[in-house]
């Protein structure tokens, strides 16, 4: 292991920026220190001055597509995007193929990862109506929670149950994270409107088939299960000011019981964008109306929202660009996440203390990982470079997706990301990546 310093960089870190020097050594923080003098012997040395030094940032969403669904992605492919885009540390989610509802598959993609990551890995496991066996009895430092689908998913993996639902919240012993958006009133909606126009529904109308109704009705079901089973519960993706009324923010995150995630195109994109960009926002939740990504954006600055992330899920071109009814939900995001936040911060919607606090800070806090999120003496070395005026322009030359596109192609940040170092290795320089040695299993401290 080397021992780097990163020499006057403006450190971003709980709340506050300073100017300083950080020693990086045998993978950990060192020393962080207004000036670094002494006896160490640096093998490398990093001119800082004028950029930021944020903790990496920690993806609690992500959609890796492997095993099984490879052609769209895979634990390479997408962690490196990820690492480009100063994502040190995902959590991936269990519908792939197989799925990921028992704890031998969890250890197969642990195993995949380990040879393959370029970031730190996690994997939840999958709920479906029959596995609470497997549930109950996962290591709850190994896993960041059981993922429980309460909208469409894939294969077997819609928890519908209604006694199956009341023993997950009941037993689970570990975090409960959730896809809240309500079965019956989407299979109406979509019934409605498929009789008008057939396989053709424009797809402005996504939001008005995966209505806010059904999102609010089956976050509601959620809250309503963790408040009676004291559930630790994590709702992902909110997408709509209605749904913030479940959430508090009159206590601390360490007290809070449920938490809401919000994603970076839920806070970028509105309804309007559809008529020009179509089915590259087609999401699950659907990206909604002007109003709600602006209910989003202060449920933020509030904290009633207490994680951004990216539920980044690639598909092909030829996948995505069917009709309405063919076209599958999804996108990539991991690569463009951390610069689109500071564009919003640069825009002043959100200062960049909070973006930090949002995708470093709290998914640590919030799911008890151990060492990583914070520029602190004695944490892993997962640390990120970022040149706030470096302007770029997304464009298929520099995406790294395995899937080829972006729905921010043509956008132009001002802000890049240079370095990007995963404990405590410098794993990618102003576009190049040292693949050497691969990320760590995160572990929770529960």
């Amino acid at each position: 292991m080397s021992t780097i310093l990163i020499r006057g960089a403006t450190i971003v870190n709980e709340g506050k920026r300073q100017v300083g020097d950080i020693v990086v050594k045998d993978g950990y923080i060192e020393k962080i220190s207004e000036s670094i003098s002494g006896s160490y012997v640096f093998e490398k040395e990093i001119d800082a001055k004028g950029k930021f030094l944020l903790p990496g940032v920690i993806d609690d969403q992500v959609h890796f597509r492997e095993p099984g669904l490879t052609h769209k992605g895979n634990i390479y492919t997408e962690s490196k995007a990820a690492i480009a885009g100063g994502v040190t540390s995902f959590m991936e989610m269990p519908n792939t193929i197989p799925q990921t509802i028992t704890r031998e598959e969890v250890d197969k993609k642990i195993e995949i990862a380990s040879n393959h990551s370029l970031a730190n890995f996690a994997f939840y496991l999958g709920a479906t109506n029959e596995n609470i066996n497997e549930i109950v009895a996962v290591d709850t430092q190994k896993i960041p929670g059981i993922k429980v689908f309460m909208g469409s998913s894939t294969g077997n993996m819609l928890v519908d149950n209604p006694v199956s639902l009341e023993s997950i919240f009941k037993y689970a012993p570990t975090l409960v994270a959730t896809h809240c958006e309500d079965e019956d009133t989407i299979k109406l909606n979509t019934i409605h409107y498929n009789k008008v126009y057939g396989e053709n529904i424009p797809f402005h109308l996504h939001p008005q088939i995966r209505s806010a109704e059904a999102c609010f009705i089956s976050s509601s079901l959620a809250v309503k299960l963790a408040k009676e089973n004291n559930t630790r519960l994590h709702i992902l993706h909110i997408s709509t000011a209605k749904e913030l009324e479940l959430l508090r923010n009159d206590i601390s995150l360490q007290e809070k019981r449920i938490t809401g995630e919000v994603c970076v195109h839920h806070l970028w994109f509105a309804e309007n964008d559809y008529e020009k960009l179509g089915w590259r926002i087609k999401w699950n939740p659907a990206i909604k109306t002007e109003y709600d990504r602006e209910a989003l954006r202060a449920g933020l600055i509030s904290n009633k929202l207490d994680v951004v992330a990216t539920d980044h899920a690639p598909h092909t071109l030829d996948e995505k660009g069917n009709a309405y009814m063919k076209c599958p939900s999804g996108g990539p995001l991991v690569q463009h996440s951390l610069t689109a936040m500071i564009e919003l911060a640069k825009k002043g919607l959100i200062t960049l203390e909070s973006v930090v606090e949002k995708m470093c800070h709290n998914p640590a806090v919030l799911f008890s990982v151990e060492k990583r999120g914070f520029i602190r003496e004695g944490y892993f070395a997962d640390l990120v470079l970022v040149d706030p005026n470096n302007p770029w322009t997304v464009s298929t030359n520099n995406i790294l997706y395995k899937c080829g596109w972006s729905p921010f192609e043509g956008e132009s940040f001002s802000a890049k990301v240079t370095h990007t170092f995963v404990n405590g290795r410098l794993v990618y320089e102003n576009g190049v990546f040292n693949e050497t040695v691969k990320g760590k299993l995160l572990k929770f401290n529960r």
